[in-house]
């Protein structure tokens, strides 16, 4: 549930303070579950603007009501509507003249019989199009479908005579130059904010508002029996009742007024306010890791001395892929991993192709570009991952890059391209290479090079099947084990295979079978708590390291969030789009989808090369100044129009596979 709480420009203070009462009514009402959000005329949130994928009216004077008496269907109207965004839509009055266009914006002239939309010669072809929906909708809401509607390009009046009559008989004959265009939209400000967190209580007889934290928040900071402020720099106000919190505290939680006042914000502040257990998904997102009551933990991610992510456990039934979008974009699968794959390493900043008996094999000191081919629907798909390794050089992962846009062009721009961080590959990655994939931390797959001998080399392995296994090499000290996996400890004379306490059995097959891969030596068999002398003499000594069984950690469950990427204003912005389906994603604009785990860039057939390089290193900055202190290293995948793998269409409900096709030949 939500509440929306909407006050007009006009409205007088009793008619807010009676919403107001309203809203708490209805909020108890619904026992407390709603979020409640506060909108301002003129500066409503993108969810509030969501709902009216039209666009909104701003109407001069009262709406209809038993005071006010406003009729439909009548055609004795003369108004002018200035027509404002692309993705969010607003129409205000303004006076009937010349004197209120500019050359940027659209404007409506609202006749009752006709409506006639002229262009600003510097408007876009988006807003052109949401203009003639919006005037759609006064047609068929207003006057019952029975008005006329003729467009004028503002650029090409002398194109269109007839309305232009129409139009002079209004407003007269036009002197002087018009206005330059008025930016659409500000910069988002929420993203880099300084988020503080303020705890409400009454504790010592009085209420007290005291600042408890900044970000990255954790949920652990608060408290069923006490109320919270979370403050977006001003930006955006969110109230977080505790279900145990005194009446007293969740009625006076935020005295709206006070607070606001006391930090100098302005009178239009989006504020929410919400309950325990009804958070909001922009809520959580503010929250480093959320757990909702009753998540289960499952196998989860361990963080481990090592900093390498455990897999998910789950096997995963390519089937269902199918059958559930949304697991199949969860789990991060496009398919079941039997597709034809090619690998190049960067050798003198060329393409120099990898032979298949060492795919899988992955070092430090090197990029490499994995091609995986695949089909979908009779047709071929293609997958790009750019993978660079810690220790390559600067010219070697710019040669990656460059060598990924020769061979993306080779395809005709048909390839999906990840950039996947050592360390941090992708569930899909691990697939592909079927439990061979190993990752040295630095050296070189050259042949003909020989590695500096490192001694006793420590490779921590994990996985339960081939589909979710590897192995990577993590310092030679005993600090870097961990109770919940498996080591293979390979020194110039022994190669100890150590199983964990909390390892299963399965988990224990898969060490053998990569230990196979790493040493053809017979392995010894080591269990935690019976090592020989050697064991630790080879890792220089016992030592501390990872024993606690309850490491695993939830995936927070966080809402995916879409924005458009777009300089059709004449500025780089990046606009959040609320409640997004597939008809968001707009062909002139480059779409950032950010899922948590991965950031896919969506990039239109018509979007400019300014939007799609700016776009990449937005996103870059999007990570670095997240307020949950987001992990720099997220995949950033590039995914263009028509060309989508099921691990981006799933985020989207009832997802057309044919809808780019079919606006391609019509």
């Amino acid at each position: 549930f939500l509440d929306l709480c909407h006050s007009g420009n006009t409205s007088s203070q009793d008619e807010q303070g009676a919403a107001a009462i309203y809203v708490t009514q209805l909020d108890k009402y619904l026992g407390g579950s709603p979020v409640q959000y506060r909108e301002v005329q003129g500066c409503e949130s993108a969810k509030f603007k969501s709902y009216f994928k039209n666009g909104l009216i701003y109407k001069k004077g009262g709406a209809g009501s038993g005071f006010t008496h406003v009729e439909t269907n009548t055609f004795n109207i003369q108004r002018l509507l200035h027509v404002k965004g692309t993705k969010h839509v607003t129409a205000r009055e303004v006076e009937v003249s010349w004197s209120s266009f500019n050359l940027g914006d659209i404007f409506l002239l609202d006749l009752g019989k006709a409506v006639i939309q002229w262009n600003g010669p510097q408007s876009n072809r988006q807003e052109k199009l949401k203009a003639v929906l919006l005037a759609q909708d006064i047609r068929d809401r207003e006057r019952g479908g029975r008005a006329q509607i003729g467009v004028i390009e503002g650029g090409q009046e002398e194109a269109s005579p007839e309305l232009m009559k129409l139009m002079i008989s209004v407003l007269g004959q036009r002197t002087g130059h018009l206005k330059e265009s008025i930016p659409d939209d500000k910069p988002d400000q929420n993203q880099t904010s300084i988020i503080k967190l303020y705890h409400v209580s009454d504790a010592s007889g009085q209420l007290l508002v005291q600042e408890v934290a900044t970000s990255p928040l954790t949920q652990d900071l608060l408290s069923s029996s006490d109320c919270y402020i979370l403050d977006q720099g001003g930006s955006s106000v969110m109230v977080w009742k505790g279900k145990a919190a005194s009446d007293e505290e969740r009625s006076s939680a935020l005295s709206r007024a006070g607070f606001i006042k006391a930090k100098n914000y302005p009178s239009n502040t989006k504020v929410e306010v919400m309950s325990e257990g009804g958070e909001s998904a922009m809520f959580k997102h503010l929250f480093k890791s959320w757990k909702e009551k009753g998540q289960t933990q499952g196998l989860g991610r361990t963080h481990s001395v090592g900093k390498i992510a455990k897999v998910d456990q789950v096997k995963f039934d390519v089937m269902e892929l199918h059958a559930q979008p949304k697991l199949a974009a969860q789990e991060r699968m496009v398919d079941d991993a039997s597709g034809h794959i090619q690998v190049w390493r960067i050798e003198n900043l060329e393409l120099k192709e990898v032979n298949p008996s060492t795919f899988g094999q992955f070092y430090g000191g090197d990029c490499y570009l994995v091609l995986y081919t695949y089909n979908r629907a009779n047709k071929q798909q293609y997958i790009l991952y750019m993978w660079q390794g810690r220790h390559a050089t600067q010219d070697e992962v710019t040669a990656c890059a460059y060598q990924a846009v020769n061979l993306d062009n080779k395809y005709n721009g048909a390839p999906t391209q990840v950039r996947v961080v050592m360390g941090k590959e992708p569930r899909h990655f691990l697939a592909i290479f079927k439990g061979r994939l190993i990752i040295f931390e630095g050296g070189t797959g050259r042949p003909g090079v020989v590695n500096p001998d490192p001694g006793a080399r420590l490779f921590q392995v994990r996985g339960t099947h081939e589909m979710n296994t590897k192995a990577t090499e993590v310092p030679g000290r005993a600090s870097s084990l961990n109770t919940n996996d498996v080591f293979l400890l390979k020194t110039h004379q022994n190669v100890f295979l150590w199983y964990g306490k909390g390892c299963s059995g399965d988990e224990r097959e898969m060490g053998k079978a990569v230990a196979d891969l790493l040493s053809e030596q017979d392995k010894q068999i080591v269990m935690e708590g019976q090592e020989p002398a050697a064991f630790w003499v080879a890792l220089g000594g016992k030592a501390p390291y990872a024993t606690d069984k309850r490491l695993e950690k939830e995936v927070a469950p966080h809402e995916p969030r879409l924005f458009e990427c777009s300089n059709q204003t004449g500025r780089f912005l990046m606009t959040e789009v609320a409640d997004f389906t597939q008809d968001d994603l707009d062909e002139d604009d480059v779409m950032l989808l950010d899922t948590w785990e991965e950031i896919f860039l969506w990039i239109g057939n018509s979007a400019n090369q300014y939007e799609t390089q700016e776009s990449y290193n937005s996103a870059v900055e999007y990570l670095k100044t997240h307020p949950a202190g987001r992990d720099p290293g997220t995949p950033i995948t590039t995914v263009k129009q028509g060309h989508e793998p099921p691990t981006f269409t799933g985020w989207f409900n009832a997802w057309d596979a044919h809808k780019w096709s079919v606006s391609q030949t019509g």
